[in-house]
C-alpha cells in the first residue's frame, strides 16, 4: 500500500508539472493496461513455476508502474474536466448580466468585498464557479419576495451573505496572475478551488432571495453569524482576527504585522485551521463521547467505548471542519482523520503508515491538485516524521520528553521543504512552538470552541488575553536577527539529497552513514546560485503588472530599479513579488534601490522593499530637492534622504558601468527645481531617471517614464555609442507618447522588454510601439503575455545577450485557460 500510494503520488506531480494535457490521458490508461496485463502474465507464468526464481520485486514494481499511471491518468481527466468549465473568449471582458448566489465567506477587499459566485447555468459561455469583487458606495436593493420593498429608493449596501441570490452585471476575465521565478501561482491556487474567471461588478445589484438554497450555503451563513457575534462581543479585543480565524477559518482580521511575527517564529500553523486543530477537536469530542458511553453499560455491552469515542471524534472534526469553510487546506486533514477513524471503527489493526499511505491516496483522490500547496507536503511530512520519531522504538520517549523529541524532529526534517517552498527557517519555532502549543491547544482554542455557540465575553476576553500573551511573548523573538534564517531556493537535486539526509538521520542510531547526512544539510543551508562573471551581468524584469522592477545583478553587486505598483490598500508588488524573488535569488542585501520616479506604479513596493531587505543607497529622481518630495522620499527610505540621481556620478562594480544619462545635473535645473518647491509636479515623466548598465556583451537601458520629448533630448545631449543598448525596457510601458523613432534608431537593441499589466485599461503597449520595435530588429517582449523576462549579458563579448521568459521556461497545462 505504501508503495501504491508513493507511486500514485508520483503520478500526480509528472501531472501537475506538465506543461500540456494532451496524450496524457491515453498514455496513461495505455501504461495501466500493459501494467495489468503484465501482472496477469507473471501470475500465469508463476503457478506453472517458470517465474519462481523472479523474486517478489517483479509484482511490486508492476504495481507501483500501475499506480504511477492510475495516479497520472486521474489527475489529468479531472484537469482536462475542471478546464472545460471556462470563459468563453467571445466573453473575455465582456459585460454580462448573471444571476447566482454568493458562495462561501465574502472578505473585505479595499473598500469593497471580495467573494465567490455560483452562476446559475443559464448564460452559455459563463463557468460555474467565478470570483468577483464590489466595490459599491450605494446601490438600489430590489427585494422580490418583500412586497412592501421600496425598490426606487438608494440603501447603503452591507456587505453580501453567505447564500443570498443575487442578479448582478459583471465584467468576466480568464484567471490570470503574475508569472515570476519562485512565486506564487495565482492561476493554479484558483484552478484548485475551482474558480475559472474572475471580474468585477460593474453599477447596482439586485437581491433576489436572502435565504440560502444548499445546506453548504446554509453552512457558510452560519460562519458570517459566527464571525459577526463574535466580533460584536468582543469590539475592543486586540485578537479578535485570530480568534475569529480559529473559529471560522476567516484570517482577513489577521494583519501583516502579526503574520509577520507567525513566520518568523514558525507559528503560522497554529492561526490556520489546519490538521492540529481538527485532531484536536476530534480528541476533545471523542473524549467527552467515549466517557458519556462508559456510563451506560447496555451501549457499551452493544458497541465498544473505543468505536463511540471513534465516531464521536469524527463526527465533532466533521462539524468543525464544516464550520470552517471545509476549504483545501481543511478538508486534507479532515480526510487523513476519517481514514484514521475508519480503522477504528472497523477494528482493523493497520500499520500507522499504512494508515498515513491510504489517506494520502484519499487525498489525491479528491484533490489531485493538493500537491501544488505547500501545506500539503508540509503536513504528510509532519505526521511521517511523526511516525517515524515514535514507531519502532524499544523505549519510545513519552511525556514532555516525548513532546521535546517530536517537535525537535518536525523542526528539523521540515527544513529541506522550508528552504525549498518559501526559502526561510525559522530557528526559534522549536521554542516558539513549545509555548505557543499548549497554550493555542488547551487555552485558546477550547475558549472559542465554546463560544462559537455561545459567543460572550466571559469566554471571548480570557481567550483574547491568553492570544495577548502569545502574542507578547512571539513578538520578541521575531525582532531577533536569529529568528530566521533565509537561503536562496535549492535546486532538485540539492533538494533530494537533503529529504535523503533527513530520512537517514531519522532512523536509529546505529543506522550506517548517519554521519554523514549533516554534510548535506550543511550544503542546503550553504548553498548560493551561481552570480554573472567579470564583466558579465543578469537582469529580471519582474512581472508585476502595470508598473516597473528590475533587478540587476553582477558578480557582487545587486541594483533594484523601482519596485512596482501598490496592490490596493492591502498589499504591494514590493511585499508579493520582488521580495519573494530576491529571497529565492538568495540577494540578503541591495547595494542600490533606483526608484525612477514618484508614480506610485513605480514605487508603490518601495516602502515594502526598504522594510525587508538593508538597502545601502538609495537613488531617487525628479524634484527630490523640493520640499515635498524630499519629505516623501524620507518618509520612505526610512529617516535617509535618498540622494538626487541626477547628481550621482557613473559608477562600476566587477567590470560593469552603471550611469545616470538623464535627466542632466544642471545648475540650471538645480536652481529651478529649488525655487518650485512644493510646486514640482510629481507625475512629471520626462525626469524619470534613465539607467544604462554596460558589461562586455552589451548594455541595457531602463528608460522610466519618459515621453518623447525627453527622449529627444537625451539623444541631442548623448553621443551615439552611450545611448546603444543590447536590451531596452521601453518607456513608460510600450506607451505611444514614448518610443519615438529617433529613439528606437538611437538604441537599435536586439531585444525590447515591455513591462505592463494584463488587460491594462491604457492598451500598453500600443501596437505602434510595438511594430516600430519590432522594424527595428529587436524581439518584442512583455510581461504580460509572458512573465518575468530574464536577460543574460555574458562575460564573453562573442557569448552575447541570451532573453527568456517564465512562462516558456516553466509551462503550466493551465497557463492561459
Amino acid at each position: 500500500m505504501r508503495i501504491i500510494a508513493l507511486a500514485f503520488l508520483a503520478g500526480t506531480v509528472l501531472v501537475q508539472r506538465s506543461a500540456a494535457l494532451d496524450g496524457v490521458v491515453a498514455a496513461a490508461a495505455l501504461g495501466l493496461v500493459a501494467a495489468l496485463g503484465l501482472r496477469l502474465a507473471l501470475v500465469l507464468a508463476w503457478s506453472r513455476g517458470s517465474a519462481a526464481r523472479a523474486g517478489r520485486w517483479i509484482p511490486i514494481a508492476l504495481a507501483a508502474l500501475g499506480a504511477l499511471a492510475a495516479g497520472a491518468g486521474w489527475a489529468a481527466w479531472r484537469a482536462e474536466v475542471r478546464l472545460s468549465d471556462e470563459l468563453a473568449g467571445t466573453l473575455d471582458g465582456v459585460e454580462l448580466q448573471l444571476r447566482g448566489r454568493v458562495a462561501g465567506l465574502p472578505r473585505a477587499s479595499g473598500s469593497g468585498w471580495r467573494f465567490d459566485f455560483e452562476v446559475e447555468p443559464d448564460t452559455p459561455g459563463v463557468p460555474g464557479l467565478v470570483q468577483l469583487a464590489w466595490r459599491p458606495e450605494r446601490t438600489v436593493v430590489e427585494a422580490k419576495l418583500d412586497a412592501e420593498a421600496d425598490s426606487a429608493s438608494p440603501l447603503p449596501l452591507a456587505m453580501p451573505r453567505p447564500g443570498e441570490r443575487w442578479a448582478l452585471t459583471v465584467r468576466l476575465w480568464r484567471p490570470h496572475g503574475f508569472a515570476n521565478p519562485s512565486g506564487f501561482d495565482y492561476e493554479a491556487w484558483l484552478l484548485e478551488r475551482g474558480v475559472r474567471a474572475t471580474g468585477s461588478v460593474r453599477g447596482t445589484g439586485r437581491l433576489l432571495d436572502e435565504l440560502p438554497a444548499t445546506w453548504m450555503q446554509h453552512v457558510h451563513r452560519v460562519r458570517a453569524t459566527v464571525r459577526e457575534r463574535m466580533l460584536a462581543a468582543l469590539p475592543e479585543g486586540e485578537q479578535a482576527g485570530l480568534l475569529v480565524a480559529l473559529a471560522v477559518g476567516d484570517q482577513q482580521g489577521i494583519d501583516a504585522g502579526q503574520w509577520e511575527i507567525f513566520r518568523r517564529t514558525g507559528v503560522a500553523h497554529l492561526v490556520s485551521i489546519s490538521g492540529l486543530h481538527v485532531a484536536l477537536v476530534a480528541m476533545f469530542c471523542g473524549g467527552l463521547a467515549g466517557a458519556a458511553w462508559r456510563r451506560l453499560p447496555a451501549l457499551v455491552l452493544r458497541v465498544p467505548a473505543q468505536r463511540a469515542r471513534a465516531l464521536g471524534g469524527l463526527a465533532g472534526a466533521t462539524a468543525y471542519a464544516l464550520l470552517a469553510g471545509m476549504g483545501v487546506p481543511v478538508l486534507r486533514a479532515w480526510l487523513m482523520l476519517l481514514v484514521g477513524a475508519l480503522a477504528l471503527i472497523a477494528r482493523r489493526r493497520i500499520a500507522p503508515s499504512r494508515v498515513l499511505a491510504v489517506a494520502l491516496l484519499v487525498v489525491l483522490v479528491v484533490d489531485p491538485w493538493a500537491v501544488l500547496s505547500a501545506g500539503f507536503w508540509l503536513s504528510f511530512g509532519a505526521v511521517a516524521v511523526i511516525l517515524a520519531v515514535l514507531g519502532g522504538r524499544v523505549a519510545p520517549s513519552t511525556g514532555w520528553q516525548g513532546a521535546l523529541r517530536v517537535q525537535l524532529a518536525i523542526s528539523f526534517a521540515l527544513v529541506p521543504l522550508l528552504l525549498a517552498q518559501f526559502q526561510a527557517v525559522p530557528l526559534l519555532s522549536p521554542l516558539a512552538n513549545l509555548v505557543a502549543i499548549p497554550l493555542v491547544s488547551f487555552v485558546v482554542t477550547p475558549l472559542v470552541l465554546l463560544a462559537i455557540p455561545w459567543p460572550t465575553p466571559a469566554l471571548l476576553v480570557p481567550a483574547d488575553v491568553a492570544a495577548g500573551w502569545m502574542m507578547d511573548f512571539l513578538a520578541p523573538l521575531a525582532a531577533l536577527e536569529m529568528a530566521m534564517v533565509e537561503r536562496a531556493a535549492p535546486p532538485p537535486w540539492l533538494f533530494g539529497c537533503a529529504l535523503a539526509a533527513v530520512a537517514i538521520l531519522l532512523l536509529p542510531r546505529a543506522t550506517p552513514g548517519r554521519l554523514a547526512a549533516p554534510a548535506l544539510l550543511a550544503g542546503l543551508l550553504f548553498w548560493q546560485p551561481a552570480r554573472p562573471q567579470e564583466g558579465g551581468f543578469r537582469a529580471w524584469v519582474l512581472d508585476v503588472g502595470q508598473g516597473l522592477a528590475v533587478h540587476v545583478q553582477t558578480r557582487t553587486h545587486d541594483l533594484l530599479y523601482d519596485s512596482g505598483p501598490p496592490f490596493g490598500s492591502e498589499s504591494d508588488a514590493g511585499e508579493r513579488v520582488v521580495l519573494p524573488w530576491l529571497r529565492a535569488a538568495g540577494v540578503r542585501r541591495l547595494d542600490r534601490l533606483v526608484l525612477s520616479h514618484p508614480d506610485s506604479d513605480h514605487v508603490g513596493g518601495a516602502a515594502s522593499v526598504l522594510a525587508g531587505l538593508p538597502v545601502d543607497r538609495v537613488m531617487a529622481g525628479q524634484a527630490v530637492q523640493a520640499r515635498e518630495r524630499a519629505q516623501w522620499a524620507a518618509r520612505l527610505a526610512q529617516g535617509r534622504e535618498p540622494e538626487d540621481c541626477a547628481r550621482v556620478p557613473a559608477w562600476e562594480r566587477d567590470g560593469v558601468r552603471f550611469e545616470i544619462l538623464h535627466p542632466a545635473p544642471t545648475p540650471a535645473r538645480a536652481s529651478s527645481e529649488a525655487a518650485a518647491g512644493a510646486g514640482a509636479s510629481p507625475h512629471d515623466n520626462d525626469a524619470s531617471c534613465v539607467l544604462r548598465v554596460a558589461g562586455a556583451a552589451g548594455a541595457l537601458l531602463l528608460a522610466g517614464d519618459i515621453g518623447t520629448a525627453a527622449e529627444a533630448k537625451l539623444i541631442a545631449r548623448q553621443p551615439p555609442a552611450s545611448l546603444s543598448a543590447a536590451v531596452v525596457v521601453s518607456a513608460h510601458h510600450g506607451s505611444r507618447s514614448s518610443s519615438s523613432p529617433a529613439f528606437v534608431d538611437a538604441t537599435l537593441p536586439q531585444h525590447t522588454v515591455h513591462s505592463a499589466g494584463n488587460r491594462n485599461s491604457f492598451g500598453h503597449p500600443h501596437p505602434e510601439v510595438w511594430a516600430r520595435w519590432a522594424e527595428a530588429g529587436a524581439r518584442n517582449w512583455r510581461t504580460d503575455a509572458q512573465g518575468a523576462i530574464r536577460i543574460e549579458f555574458a562575460a564573453d563579448a562573442e557569448e552575447g545577450v541570451h532573453a527568456s521568459a517564465e512562462r516558456e521556461q516553466q509551462p503550466r497545462y493551465w497557463h492561459g485557460r
